[in-house]
């Protein structure tokens, strides 16, 4: 059941529960978050990076609208991270049903005016549009975006972004970082901001840079207002780490159907975790 991002994430919001978004980039990546959720009862976003399309190439994306199609949960494609209209309007021609534009780097002004023209493109053909204001930390490996230091969501600005662009979903800053945190860094979100942001805004409310945070932070978050978490990092790292595992058994492993089946699986268990974690578990009910 293929839906854009405002309505899936209206019910996440009534309901008080956060929908995962999964970064994906290949098929048993795709195959096994889907599979999950359908095991799960839970909606699901599957997210696409740019950097992910240009290597997963735009006929997959059919791949991935075909599976939502098919399947009995909701699913909506979203672009992550898109860094500019053109971006943007590449994906509404692969088919996306949701797109982030990220100006979270440029001033406040100029991120106001970029969204607003993503804003009025998209709504002509009912995509939904997710934006950011506030930076969150990275490594010094990161893909996604980001700055080396947190810039933090202040409530008044989330408010006067929203009104004035129009925006469906806002990502806000509250302490995550993306990619796997150094061990020297210690994540703290600053729920109380949150809080605040929530009070001010009405639109459902995105957290970026979900792995590796404490779980009991993360459900609070979601108490608090939190309805689309991402997701990468974490399963990425199980996956590979088993491939990792299993080609070290034999040099002669070669068939991507003896590799991947517990990559797969590794990779699922965490899907299960976050899923149910983020209380999406036996929600498709409500859709």
């Amino acid at each position: 059941m293929l839906l854009n991002m405002n309505q899936l994430l209206k019910v996440a919001n009534e309901k008080k529960f956060a929908v995962p978004a999964f970064n994906i980039s290949s098929l048993p990546m795709l195959n096994g978050v889907v599979k999950t959720c359908e095991e799960l009862n839970s909606p699901v976003i599957l997210e696409i990076h740019p950097d992910e399309l240009s290597y997963i190439g735009d006929s997959f994306v059919k791949t991935v609208l075909d599976k939502a199609y098919k399947t009995k949960i909701p699913v909506v494609v979203h672009l992550d991270h898109g860094a500019s209209l053109a971006q943007v309007v590449r994906a509404i021609q692969d088919g996306f049903t949701s797109v982030m534009i990220d100006g979270s780097r440029l001033s406040f002004e100029d991120n106001i005016e970029l969204t607003k023209k993503v804003v009025d493109v998209a709504h002509l053909v009912d995509i939904s549009v997710e934006a950011e204001i506030g930076t969150i930390g990275s490594d010094a490996s990161d893909q996604y975006g980001g700055s080396r230091d947190i810039t933090y969501t202040v409530p008044a600005n989330a408010k006067r972004f929203i009104d004035e662009t129009g925006c469906d979903t806002l990502a806000v800053a509250i302490g995550t970082a993306h990619g796997v945190y150094p061990k020297d860094f210690v994540p703290k979100l600053k729920l109380d901001l949150l809080s605040e942001i929530k009070e001010l805004v009405k639109i459902p409310l995105v957290l970026h840079g979900g792995s590796s945070n404490p779980d009991a932070e993360i459900a609070e978050a979601v108490n608090r207002g939190i309805n689309k978490i991402n997701i990468s990092s974490d399963i990425k790292m199980a996956f590979h780490q088993k491939c990792r595992e299993v080609l070290a058994r034999s040099e002669s492993i070669r068939e991507p159907n003896v590799i991947y089946p517990e990559c797969t699986e590794a990779m699922c268990e965490v899907v299960k975790d976050k899923v149910c974690l983020f209380k999406a578990n036996d929600k498709v009910k409500f859709y």
